[in-house]
């Protein structure tokens, strides 16, 4: 019974998650040419770094030296580019990677 109970909790839990995230998508998400045009005319942000997600999506950073402000966006498979993190004091950092162990 009481693992029944945790189950049901964590399911309850996770659906709660999920549908946050679904809310947040909807209203951080816009078509990319959109959100890149938003990134580069109101706070003169150029894309600085960009990886592979899970599923196809692309994560990427844009920054303003100029600025100092940066954002993390994820574009979906079907064009839909989502604000996941913004701040600001961004710096570009130049280091040498260490060597392979």
């Amino acid at each position: 019974m009481r693992k029944t109970m945790f189950k049901m909790t964590m399911g309850l839990g996770i659906m709660v998650l999920a549908a946050q995230q679904v809310q947040a998508q909807g209203q951080n998400c816009a078509p990319r040419e959109d959100v890149l045009t938003r990134l580069t005319d109101t706070y003169d942000e150029t894309r600085r770094g960009y990886g592979l997600a899970q599923q196809g999506a692309v994560m990427e950073l844009f920054a303003s030296t100029q600025r100092g402000s940066w954002t993390i966006t994820v574009t979906f498979p079907n064009g839909v580019t989502c604000l996941v993190a913004s701040g600001q004091s961004f710096e570009a950092v130049a280091e040498a990677l260490p060597p392979n162990a």
